[in-house]
């Protein structure tokens, strides 16, 4: 019988109220968890703060590796049910969101699901900032299917794995992932490249029907942290590369790459040129600095560790 909980990992006292409102969206969900936990990464204070706020919640701290890798994994250690979803701290979830999931769990070679993640702009969209980078900010991003589909990876702000995920594969790998304002990622990508190598048949799905929405600071909407978090996931590549393979571990950038941005491009273009809209150029711009960023991201980690190994 399948049985279903939710963890929701925290580390900060800026976020004290959006983990309150992300906790409260597991509570309202149509189709009730069997479990909640939330685990605070190295914070006492939040710590004891959310456990008076949520009596009826299991929350406990990080007891693993600091960062978000290990507060999941402390998490999936308090849990029981065959299936964990993962919801993010700054997130809220719609009330169908959790019954979404489930629903897909009837399939026997289903082993993850995940879904929609819509920004929610805390200062508004910024005009320049193109759609197929909104990863950038932890979102669903132009590109992605736009119906129920097959996915490498799942986004980790919305995503669930059966339990014998876990025991079949181990847990997320520490050394990716964030830590603090890291910007580094990919733990989720690792975590599905090597279940899909264990278990060759198993099928992890995207579906835009199970909906979250997820905030984005003024701190994150800007050219700084574009460029940041660009430069990271070109890092975070190389270091899946380097663990897995280019082959596993580039086999969605290179769709995304060849396709998704150059129509991205020509779009931006035709905007600027048929609509008039003056933003488009800086869209166009913004693409093109993107895949420049994260490219230049990568080619620095991989010489770097070339140098290092010599």
């Amino acid at each position: 019988m399948l049985s279903i909980a939710v963890i929701i990992c925290a580390y900060s006292n800026q976020r004290r109220e959006q983990l309150h409102e992300a906790i409260r969206s597991v509570q309202e969900q149509e189709h009730r968890p069997d479990q909640v936990v939330v685990v605070i990464d190295n914070n006492e204070s939040l710590l004891h703060d959310t456990r008076e706020f949520f009596p009826h919640v299991e929350v406990v701290p990080n007891d693993g590796t600091r960062g978000l890798s290990g507060a999941r994994n402390a998490g999936i250690r308090r849990t029981w049910t065959t299936v964990i979803a993962f919801l993010d701290d700054d997130a809220i979830a719609e009330p169908a969101w959790l019954g979404r999931l489930a629903r897909h769990y009837g399939d026997p070679a289903v082993v993850a699901a995940g879904g929609k993640v819509l920004p929610l702009w805390q200062d508004g969209r910024p005009p320049w900032f193109p759609e197929e980078f909104q990863w950038v900010v932890g979102c669903s991003y132009r590109g992605l299917p736009q119906s129920l589909h097959p996915v490498r990876n799942p986004i980790g702000c919305n995503m669930s794995f059966r339990r014998t995920v876990f025991e079949t594969v181990g847990s997320f790998r520490e050394g990716f992932g964030r830590t603090g304002q890291d910007a580094a990622g990919c733990e989720e990508t690792d975590l599905c490249i090597r279940t899909r190598r264990s278990m060759p048949d198993a099928i992890i799905l995207y579906d835009p029907e199970a909906v979250v929405h997820h905030r984005v600071p003024p701190g994150r909407s800007n050219w700084g942290y574009f460029r940041k978090r660009c430069l990271a996931e070109g890092r975070s590549k190389n270091a899946l590369v380097e663990s897995l393979g280019a082959g596993a571990g580039l086999s969605a950038e290179r769709i995304y790459v060849t396709r998704t941005l150059p129509k991205g491009v020509a779009r931006a273009l035709l905007d600027a040129v048929l609509r008039l809209d003056p933003w488009g150029l800086p869209r166009a711009a913004g693409i093109l600095a993107g895949l420049t960023l994260t490219a230049g991201g990568y080619a620095a980690a991989k010489l770097s560790g070339a140098w290092r190994t010599t």
